[in-house]
């Protein structure tokens, strides 16, 4: 197990090094900061190219958002970016901090408790940015 350990923390330093030559700026980033690069889209244009304006019958893009979440959640957690960006887009498609939390707390049942608080603390760390109203 040593012998793995060291064999993948000489690929991370290499894997480092390289980015820093090719641009020095990746020494720092972090995938959080790609995150800023790609805004929430507004209600009304989530609703239009998920919801129901192009199916009457069907899920709204709230709704959707939440199977979303949930299903990242089942996932194991591991998608932080798409987490929070889903957790920003439901709060702008007028989800509520309650049903957000349910959404993640029911998937403590199929995806495990560990995976569970995973993504209740992203969002938590998501909706501690927000205001405390839906729009």
């Amino acid at each position: 197990m040593n012998e793995l350990k060291n064999l993948f923390d000489q690929m991370m330093s290499q894997s480092l090094e390289m980015a820093k030559s090719v641009n020095p700026a990746l020494e720092s980033f972090t995938p959080k900061d790609f995150e800023a690069l790609w805004p929430t889209v507004p209600r009304e244009m989530m609703e239009f190219a998920f919801g129901k304006t192009m199916n009457p019958e069907g899920l709204d893009s709230k709704t959707r958002l939440l199977l979303t979440l949930a299903g990242l959640t089942c996932q194991g957690a591991v998608a932080e970016p798409q987490i929070r960006l889903t957790v920003r887009h439901a709060l702008e498609a007028g989800a509520t901090k309650q049903e957000i939390a349910e959404a993640i707390g029911q998937m403590a049942m199929f995806a495990g408790i560990p995976a569970m608080t995973k993504a209740a603390t992203l969002a938590q760390e998501v909706m501690a940015e927000t205001k405390d109203e839906p729009k």
